[in-house]
């Protein structure tokens, strides 16, 4: 068996809410191993952004335990959890979160500006993280002169610049036509089958979540068991 690089224990997360308390994510227990690809579904509210962000260390549990690449994320402080972030894990967001007054190079340059990399460097791994998602004759343009797909590309070479050993994908494909979904789908896959990457994927997509080699079900804040999925679920693949 591959090496674990994500394990929680009885993980959840509990917002409060003035006197209302919300339990986003209850007792979940998940196994990632190294060159799997996740896709984790639910509908909207199920918890599977939630659960992504504790593995991302974008957020804290409530209770249970949480190791990522061998890392007990509950036990680092908010300075070393940016450190440890930015040297593993590449997130990519729906809403692709680039900088409109920088261009496609500048975007994919900025992680690489907190490591020891000079100028050069720094452009020299953007520019091929670019090439690899088919952006090499797009780097000097902006946000606003690209296509969704291709802002979403530009998003997936930011993540992948620092060469992590975690890419997270929150609903990657939610705010893009089919033809873009599915060209950021096989990036993906191929990252996955080709580069070794780990990826761990939340969708709502039934088509999204076949691009990965499994699947894990959210509901109401609780992780089915591995193999097990809502009684709906035929049903919504089936339309």
């Amino acid at each position: 068996m591959s090496e674990i690089v994500i394990e929680t224990k009885n993980l959840s997360k509990v917002f409060k809410r003035d006197e209302f308390q919300v339990t986003a994510l209850d007792n979940a227990a998940i196994e990632v191993h190294k060159g799997e690809f996740i896709a984790l579904m639910g509908p909207s509210g199920s918890g599977k952004s939630t659960l992504l962000h504790l593995i991302a260390a974008m957020d804290r549990p409530t209770g249970g335990a949480i190791a990522v690449l061998g890392e007990d994320l509950r036990a680092l402080n908010d300075r070393q959890i940016a450190r440890w972030r930015n040297e593993h894990i590449g997130f990519i967001f729906q809403s692709f979160n680039l900088i409109p007054v920088l261009t496609a190079l500048e975007n994919v340059e900025l992680p690489l500006k907190l490591t020891k990399l000079s100028k050069q460097e720094r452009i020299q791994h953007a520019q091929t993280a670019l090439k690899l998602v088919g952006l090499g004759d797009r780097m000097g343009h902006f946000p606003r002169q690209l296509s969704g797909g291709q802002e979403q590309r530009v998003a997936i070479a930011r993540a992948i610049v620092t060469d992590p050993d975690l890419i997270l994908a929150d609903e990657p494909t939610g705010n893009l036509d089919a033809t873009s979904a599915n060209d950021v789908l096989t990036l993906l896959s191929k990252l996955n089958k080709e580069y070794g990457k780990t990826i761990v994927m939340v969708t709502h997509d039934p088509h999204a979540a076949r691009f990965a080699s499994k699947m894990r079900f959210l509901e109401k804040g609780a992780l089915l068991p591995e193999g097990q999925h809502p009684e709906d679920w035929a049903l919504t693949t089936a339309n």
